[in-house]
């Protein structure tokens, strides 16, 4: 994953998201009102009908060698491609490609992987997927010169692997937490297609956009750039991974605007569809849409510069926070769609600790005040902006990315509720590519990297095996990604020891420790979690969301009867 996947391209809230692909009809008159009941169509009559997938950011590419985005990957992973390993809804590995894994400890730093793959699955021109597919993958995903975005992912493996079979592979690692991530976000690529390409030439290759084979349960047709991208089902998909989808073809359709994806959703030209939050009670009274929202790993945040003396103090960074009205941030921003923010830590994660009141960072002006007065900061000069013990007045920029609403208007409501306790906020707009140079920083004379802010207000996308080191262990503090700048010995600790305890009933008390140490120091004041909001036209069923993203049941959805033979007439 790209430095800071998502400050650059979330506008309004991430939860248009590229991944909040939608299915719908082809345009032609709305369906008619439908009249199946659900439960009394038979399996065999739920094949059939097309499903077109609005785009308001075009797919990436469909090779997991080149991918960055994450939307992208959703399709990938659940669409084209079938990985070695799929997560259930409660986030926990299952078998996919691989039909069984085995991990045995060889020494003490030392885990030794097995894959032993399915049989019955077939690239989608006819050859059989090997395991000898997978090897190649591996290898060309650690090579440099193809730049795979996920290679961190793999820091912690060695960097062969072993045919024992053309079906079994093994791997060595360091134990690490969620060590089979990787093998869920970047699905294996066809060796006898790829395997004669110049690594330095893979992004570039007919395979990305004109020409990709997968192996999962729909089969590429064909990409229109700046139109469409087609996809169809597999006959040949195995009964055992869920056999033939019941939707005959997916069609993802690029849509130019949010208001034009809009006025297709409250017509009935769309199955599915991410809707903005403004747009709520408009999709509501839609008769034939029904709303779901489902959350996802991905917070919002104001981050604070903790290398200045004005952020360096924790008691200060709390007090910030208590003085922030996240609640009604929510309500009147948001329409009271996202769950207001507690710690780096979201819903979306097995260890999410919702309930535990040491994590609760509750709107609090009057601890906010006491806090800042310890901290040494009061009114000395009776002007009304604090100041400390030497004269400094408590004022400060916070910057966020020109063009998105929602984040100028947390920083514009920051400004206010702050004022009211004597500290001076100037909201600032920047460009996407400047704000991401200023808060990542350039390597400065003693090495340093110098980083331009006070404080921003972002956002981050996650994978499932969150580790938060890049962003607040100490060790990262001059890299692009710890622009907070955080240091402290217990965050270490807990962040080193969660990275490699594998068993979720041990890593789970580590995991409540690091929320309840966030939630005291503050180093990103997290505002809201992100929870796509989305419409689904009532003929579609079998539509169902979770963490994993929205096209999780893709293979399970299918149209009503009535509603396909309306759309043929």
């Amino acid at each position: 994953m790209p430095v800071l996947p998502a400050i650059h391209t979330v506008p309004r809230l991430a939860f248009t998201l590229a991944l909040l692909l939608a299915a719908g009809c082809s345009g032609g008159d709305p369906p008619a009102r439908v009249a199946d009941d659900p439960a009394s169509v038979p399996e065999e009559e739920r094949y059939g009908g097309t499903a077109v997938l609005p785009m308001v950011t075009g797919l990436e590419t469909m090779n997991p060698l080149a991918v960055s985005d994450y939307g992208t990957q959703v399709v990938q992973r659940s669409v084209l491609f079938t990985p070695l390993v799929s997560y259930n809804e409660r986030l926990e590995p299952t078998p996919s490609l691989a039909e069984s894994w085995d991990t045995v400890r060889v020494a003490p730093d030392t885990l030794e992987l097995t894959f032993r793959l399915r049989r019955d699955v077939f690239w989608h021109d006819g050859e059989p997927t090997t395991a000898d597919d997978v090897l190649f993958t591996f290898e060309r995903m650690l090579d440099p010169r193809v730049a795979f975005p996920g290679m961190a992912k793999l820091a912690r493996y060695r960097p062969h692997a072993e045919l024992l079979d053309p079906y079994t592979i093994r791997f060595w690692l360091r134990p690490h937490a969620e060590f089979l991530e990787v093998w869920y976000t970047t699905p294996a690529v066809p060796r006898h297609i790829l395997g004669n390409v110049p690594p330095e030439q893979l992004r570039q290759h007919p395979f990305g956009v004109r020409e990709p084979v997968g192996n999962g349960p729909f089969r590429f047709v064909r990409h229109t750039p700046n139109q469409e991208w087609v996809f169809e089902a597999n006959p040949n998909h195995p009964e055992a991974l869920g056999g033939r989808p019941y939707l005959d073809r997916l069609v993802y359709r690029e849509i130019p605007d949010y208001t034009t994806l809009l006025t297709e959703v409250l017509t009935g030209r769309l199955d599915v569809a991410g809707v903005r939050p403004e747009h709520l009670d408009r999709v509501r009274a839609a008769p034939d849409v029904r709303l779901l929202s489902f959350s996802i790993p991905q917070w919002t945040f104001i981050a604070w510069n903790t290398r200045l003396p004005l952020f360096r103090d924790a008691r200060v960074r709390r007090a910030l926070s208590l003085a922030l009205n996240r609640e009604a941030i929510v309500q009147g921003v948001l329409y009271g769609i996202p769950e207001v923010g507690r710690t780096p830590v979201t819903p979306a994660h097995w260890a999410y600790a919702g309930d535990d009141p040491e994590t609760l960072l509750p709107y609090d002006p009057a601890e906010a005040r006491r806090l800042l007065a310890e901290a040494g900061w009061s009114d000395r000069d009776g002007n009304g902006v604090l100041q400390d013990e030497a004269g400094r007045e408590f004022r400060f920029t916070m910057k966020t990315r020109l063009g998105n609403d929602s984040w100028r208007e947390i920083a514009e409501i920051a400004q206010a509720q702050l004022g009211a306790l004597g500290i001076v906020v100037r909201p600032q707009l920047v460009e996407s590519a400047t704000l991401l140079q200023q808060i990542q920083g350039q390597p400065g004379a003693r090495g340093e990297r110098e980083r331009d802010f006070d404080a921003v207000v972002l956002n981050w996308v996650e994978g499932f095996g969150k580790d938060d080191s890049p962003l607040l262990h100490s060790r990262s503090r001059n890299e692009p990604r710890g622009f907070v700048g955080y240091t402290n010995p217990e965050a270490d600790r807990l962040l080193d020891t969660l990275a490699v305890t594998m068993d979720r009933e041990h890593a789970r008390p580590l995991w409540h420790q690091y929320q309840r140490l966030m939630a005291r120091e503050v180093p990103y004041t997290v505002i809201y979690y992100g929870k796509p909001l989305v419409a689904v036209s009532r003929r579609m069923q079998g539509v169902e969301m979770d963490p994993r993203g929205s096209l999780a049941s893709v293979a399970g959805w299918w149209i009503l009867p009535a509603s396909r033979q309306e759309r043929r007439r």
